[in-house]
């Protein structure tokens, strides 16, 4: 066992909450979306948000450390840092980003960034690349999402594309659309619906831009459940960039992009105490090990407890969440005070962003710690 690490611990050593993570799932996970990808003839740009790791992107990337898109430049430098390249910068770009910009587009083979306002695509035109580069730009495009992006039908983005690829210092890499409105479906059927939807109205704009003589190398989208539920439409991409496929979590599973069995990241909580005048106890696992999304979502309350499912997951407090039955009492002994539960998150990559540390495991024994960066 290393120092100061809890690799080589058994999981009930752990100071709890803790977040596991289950390595031959978050493998398989990472090995089927490649395969995905694989089958239909585009390339996977993996999206590193969920879990911000080294280790895990290079599962993601099956290894090559090359074409990832991240939400931060934080992260990207954090990346950039250990090796990688290719990386995309997936957020909407604004003045103050440039110093960070040019000096991650120095030091690296590729990187781009994303635009979606007029005094954007201006700074960049009105800024000297480093030496012997360009600046290389994806336009994002919002095709029902209703977040960021050109909107698909207006003709001010088939302007900014025009002017975009006219621009001596830019290289015009294509767009980029961001389909989160699929997580918004109640099932497969919705989803694909948002996934076709879509890839139609991209690729229309895309021919609008044609008809400019713009021409789009790249025509990326992305979202978990549009890219777990791959359909033919999809074949007309070059990329596709989901991030979440990684851990998934319970929401996935609602939509039909994993079953419960695919879950790769739980949170190991203790039960810390018994309360049978109001049918409750308690676990060490608060609103900070965990967050409130989700309450709503299911009839287990913020989580789903593995194994156990006639627990509810009430409320939380900062440090504390209440648990009771959702028909009958509470068998107490079945859960002593001290013993572990382990709670399926709603949303992985909020729940992830709650630990400085991932015990990855197999079976019950920490094999590894991933740590991931944090910040902006």
């Amino acid at each position: 066992m290393a120092s100061g690490s809890s690799v080589g611990r058994q999981v009930n050593e752990l100071t709890t909450p803790a977040l596991l993570v289950d390595l031959a799932k978050v493998k398989a996970n990472c090995r089927n979306m490649l395969a995905t990808c694989r089958a239909m003839g585009v390339s996977l740009r993996a999206q590193v948000k969920t879990h911000k790791t080294i280790e895990g992107a290079e599962l993601q990337t099956g290894g090559v450390k090359r074409g990832l898109v991240t939400s931060t430049l934080g992260e990207a430098e954090f990346y950039a840092n250990h090796g990688f390249d290719d990386i995309l910068f997936g957020f909407p770009l604004i003045p103050h980003h440039m110093p960070r910009v040019t000096a991650l587009t120095r030091r690296l083979e590729k990187f781009h960034v994303m635009v979606d306002s007029q005094l954007a695509t201006e700074t960049l035109r009105k800024t000297p690349p480093p030496s012997g580069k360009t600046w290389s730009v994806l336009l994002k495009v919002d095709c029902g999402n209703n977040r960021a992006g050109v909107w698909w039908e207006d003709e001010a983005g088939v302007e900014l594309a025009e002017l975009l690829s006219a621009s001596a210092n830019i290289t015009f890499v294509g767009v980029y659309v961001h389909c989160g409105n699929s997580y918004n479906t109640k099932d497969p059927r919705q989803v694909e619906q948002i996934r076709d939807l879509t890839v139609e109205r991209v690729m229309k704009f895309v021919g609008r831009a044609k008809e400019r003589g713009v021409t789009c190398d790249t025509v990326g989208i992305g979202s978990t459940p549009t890219c777990s539920l791959p359909g033919d439409k999809m074949k007309n991409l070059t990329e596709l960039h989901p991030g979440n496929y990684t851990f998934y979590d319970v929401q996935q599973a609602s939509l039909g992009s994993c079953t419960m069995e695919d879950i790769a990241c739980c949170v190991a909580t203790r039960v810390i105490g018994h309360y049978p005048r109001r049918n409750q106890m308690l676990i060490d696992c608060g609103f900070l090990g965990l967050t409130k999304q989700g309450y709503g979502n299911m009839a287990t309350g913020y989580g789903v407890i593995r194994g156990q499912p006639n627990l509810k997951l009430s409320a939380m407090t900062q440090e504390i969440g209440f648990v009771e039955p959702l028909k009958g009492d509470l068998d107490y002994e079945q859960f002593p005070i001290n013993s572990l539960l382990y709670i399926l998150p709603w949303h992985a990559c909020a729940t992830a962003a709650m630990y400085s540390v991932y015990h990855v495991v197999e079976g019950d024994t920490v094999v590894q710690e991933w740590r991931p960066t944090r910040g902006w």
